[in-house]
């Protein structure tokens, strides 16, 4: 295999807290081991237009506290086509990229792995705080969203119980259900609607009715934006209840803040572990977290993993919610 001199580093798709703890991570591990390390701006779209600069040590000094990212983010539907593919293949060959890491969500490992057929050495990190990447335990930021969204249930919980409302909180995570478990475990919610469970109306009814008539002074569903809805669905319990109920739609606060330590040492831990892998002259990997140890696979073998839901975690909630 070709001797790998130069890094590149993007980051890709939605923002997450802890994503310039893991660019720094990539950029000092890589020059603490000789290599050269190229940011490149605002995604694939910035590797399609050459947005690419030389990073050293100090280009990532004071940036493991913030959240985003310094390296900005961008969609780019033309990296989805054949041409644009070949563009940014082209532009690593021109600024004599040898390996890029990717830092992002599921949508950005396969734009890698399509990027890796033209030739490109690829190593992702899982940067998203829905937590829905198959092949690992853990993505960068779900913590930090979740300590978001903790946040906001305790404040909505006061007010719900003051004016004793049932109260909807809609919170993120695309398609998976993860940010709404976890967060509606810890935060006592009444009901957890998810998409991999789907939504049963008369069974929350039921359950709101039963709480009041043992004396409950609040109720909190927590609902995923894959089944999304909340105001639709505040309107159908309140005529069903006759309870007053509001909705509040986080959105996109949860994606940003200072990452949690937890976030941080993380992506710290992935950022390194990325430089280590191409160190080792691997080609096409993504690195993971399994069992609490920071792994790596095969880009191919970890794009075909299914991830499913804690059944444990999912009955759990519902008898702790009683």
């Amino acid at each position: 295999m070709p001797e790998v001199r130069t890094i590149g580093v993007l980051t890709s798709g939605g923002d997450a807290p802890g994503m310039n703890a893991a660019i720094r991570a990539v950029v000092r591990t890589g020059i603490y081991y000789g290599f050269r390390v190229m940011g490149i701006r605002r995604g694939y779209n910035g590797l399609i237009e050459g947005d690419i600069f030389e990073m050293n040590l100090r280009s990532v000094s004071d940036i493991i506290q913030r959240g985003g990212t310094i390296l900005l983010t961008a969609r780019s539907p033309e990296f989805m086509t054949e041409n644009g593919l070949k563009k940014a293949a082209s532009m690593c060959k021109i600024f004599k990229i040898d390996a890029l890491v990717v830092i992002g969500g599921d949508g950005s490992f396969r734009g890698a792995r399509d990027l890796s057929k033209f030739g490109i050495n690829v190593v992702g990190i899982p940067g998203t705080i829905d937590n829905d990447i198959a092949c690992t335990d853990y993505t960068i930021g779900f913590d930090t969203a979740l300590n978001t969204v903790q946040d906001a249930i305790n404040k909505i919980r006061d007010t719900a119980t003051s004016h004793e409302r049932v109260s909807i909180l809609e919170v993120m995570g695309r398609h998976a259900g993860y940010i709404a478990l976890y967060s509606g475990i810890a935060g006592g919610a009444e009901s957890i609607v998810i998409p991999e469970k789907g939504l049963d109306k008369d069974e929350i009814i039921r359950r709101i009715i039963d709480g009041k008539n043992k004396g409950k002074l609040h109720n909190l569903i927590i609902l995923a934006e894959g089944i999304g809805g909340a105001t639709e669905l505040a309107k159908e319990i309140e005529e069903a209840t006759g309870i007053e109920t509001r909705a509040t739609i986080l959105g996109y606060i949860q994606r940003g803040g200072s990452p949690t330590a937890y976030d941080r040492v993380v992506a710290s831990l992935m950022g390194a572990k990325a430089v280590e892998v191409i160190k080792e002259g691997k080609q096409n990997r993504i690195i993971a977290m399994k069992d609490g140890k920071i792994v790596d696979y095969d880009i191919d073998e970890a794009l075909s993993m299914q991830k499913t839901i804690d059944e444990y975690m999912y009955n759990l909630a519902t008898i702790l919610s009683l």
